[in-house]
Parts: structure tokens; sequence; C-alpha cells
């Protein structure tokens, strides 16, 4: 089997392709009936899909997989609890099971991308979900203590109630998009016509 376009998407660190590449790969290695059970990426291919928060793709690709590989492949194991923490909406678990393991080298560049996306990811939800958060809660969701919390978010411009210990959410502005009024296109779809014929 050619790895190579998978080797790539790593080095160039084009995670979003991983799951995309390794699906490929692996129906092309069934359709020629090339076993792969040893050699297959599996930590690999888990974590793209978790990349592109395609759980369910990150799911049935785990429920595929022998039980020998699962016993001999802790990394695939450990890349498969992080799918498992996010398909249970379990915010703090999946920020423990992204640092509780030892992750090998090509493991660990996609699980750091992955990491830093997570809690863009989980700010930007709280953003748009809150007015006021605990430090507490808001240390969970993003996987910081709660001194790093505080102030990665007062950098965001968000504020700090010393008493209560709550944060006042900065809200993001949100950008509107124009839509187009059916009847103008209907007018301009004539109008071409018009002037095409």
């Amino acid at each position: 089997m050619d790895f190579s376009p998978l080797t790539e998407a790593v080095a160039s660190k084009s995670f979003e392709k991983i799951a995309d590449i390794c699906d490929s790969i692996l129906l092309q290695a069934a359709a020629e009936g090339v076993p792969f059970q040893g050699e297959w990426p599996f930590t690999i291919h888990l974590l793209g899909h978790i990349y592109v928060n395609d759980i369910n793709s990150a799911r049935f690709l785990w429920k595929t997989i022998p039980s020998a590989i699962k016993e001999s492949q802790p990394e695939a194991v450990a890349a498969w609890k992080i799918g498992q923490k996010l398909w249970m909406r379990d915010y703090a678990g999946v920020h423990e099971a992204l640092h509780g393991f030892d992750w090998s080298q090509e493991a660990k560049l996609l699980v750091t991308a992955f990491s830093e996306l997570y809690c863009k990811r989980m700010f930007e939800l709280l953003a748009s979900a809150y007015a006021t958060i605990s430090i507490q809660d808001t240390a969970l969701f993003l996987g910081m203590n709660e001194d790093d919390v505080t102030n990665y978010v007062l950098r965001q411009g968000w504020a700090l109630d010393p008493a209560s210990q709550m944060l006042t959410v900065k809200k993001t502005p949100v950008v509107m998009e124009r839509k187009l009024d059916p009847s103008k296109l209907q007018r301009l779809t004539e109008y071409v016509f018009h002037l095409e014929h």
C-alpha cells in the first residue's frame, strides 16, 4: 500500500485531509484484496476523523478494528477514548483523553492540532451560549486550570467579577449574510434572458 499521500498530509499539517486519505487507501486496499491489519495506521485514521469532527465515521472505524489490534495498539485505544468523550459530550473528559497518553511523534502532531482546534471551538461555543459563566466551568470546557483560563479569557476581552468569580462574556459581533431577494433574482434572470434573445 502506498501511504505517501498520508505521510505528506501529516508532514504538511493538512490534518483536515487525513480521514479522506485514509478512507481512500483503505477502500483501495479492500478492493484489491490487500491485507492491511498489522500495518494500518489505525490511530492516525481515527484521529483524522476526530479532527474533522466526524465522530460517526470514527465510531464505525473503531467497530471494524479487530480485537487483536485493539489489544496490541494502546495508542489506537487512546485515540478512540477521545472519540468516546466527544460522543458523550464529556468536554472535560476530552481534554483528559488528549493529555492522558504519551503519543507517538506522528500522532502528537495531530493531537496537538486537534487540542488547539477543540479549545477554539469550545471558546466560541461558550461565547455564543453564555452571558456569564463561572471560572470553574470555563476551565472545564477549555481544559485549563483556573488561573490560565482566567488570563486567557481576559485577553479575549471578557470581564471578571472577583467577588463572585464569574466571568462576563464579551459577545463577538455577528456578521449577517445578505440574502438575495428571490424577486430580484427573477428580474435579473428575465433581464439576462432578454439580452441573450
